[in-house]
């Protein structure tokens, strides 16, 4: 059996990630193929329970290390619980958010050492590398203006500074510039049928599904 393909979705708050995920998964089940959509932090039952002391509470509940050391214990769990046993039966997984987040969030919001999260995302994810990765790109005070509108808790992210949030979106476009094979940066300030027509044409053309 073959394995599945990875696809995840990357992006600051109020991206629109979850949307389109949801948009493509439905696109992907309409071409016959099975489909896992998931999340992070979260996405297993350990992993879900370590989401809530990271994304409630004040902005600064943790010190940078401690908070990466948590998404990457929650990481691993949901790697192993999740991830690898939906590809492994050749399932797709579509994840919101993966290591990229951590890299964006902590390495260049946070400043924290980049040796030391790539160390710990070995640690953590293996060999289980995105096949493709889509960044959700928007002007942060557009991205949170919209997260605002839809608050309902979970926010502690969305409530750090908004010279944080543009050093994560900073750190985004570093990213896919240093990984073009894998990343592709996306405009999310279109319109949803937009945005989405956008990601099913590079599913497409990476991937060779035809949506």
């Amino acid at each position: 059996m073959a394995r599945g393909r990875f696809i995840t979705l990357e992006g600051g708050e109020g991206a629109g990630k979850s949307t389109q995920i949801r948009l493509l998964a439905e696109a992907l089940r309409a071409a016959g193929i099975e489909v896992v959509t998931t999340r992070e932090p979260g996405g297993s039952p350990g992993a879900e329970a370590v989401r809530d002391l990271l994304v409630n509470g004040e902005p600064g509940r943790w010190l940078p290390v401690s908070e990466a050391m948590l998404l990457s214990a929650a990481r691993h769990d949901h790697v192993m619980r999740t991830i690898r046993p939906a590809l492994d039966v050749g399932q797709w997984v579509l994840c919101d958010r993966f290591a990229d987040s951590t890299m964006a969030y902590q390495g260049y919001g946070h400043g924290l050492d980049h040796g030391v999260l790539t160390a710990l995302r070995d640690i953590a994810v293996g060999d289980t590398s995105p096949d493709l990765t889509l960044i959700l790109d928007i002007d942060p005070a557009k991205g949170l203006a919209r997260a605002a509108a839809r608050r309902g808790g979970e926010d502690r992210y969305e409530r750090m500074q908004v010279t944080f949030h543009e050093r994560l979106r900073e750190g985004y476009q570093a990213i896919a510039k240093a990984e073009p094979l894998r990343c592709v940066m996306v405009d999310a300030s279109a319109e949803i049928d937009r945005i989405q027509a956008d990601i099913r044409a590079i599913v497409t053309d990476r991937l060779g599904v035809a949506l």
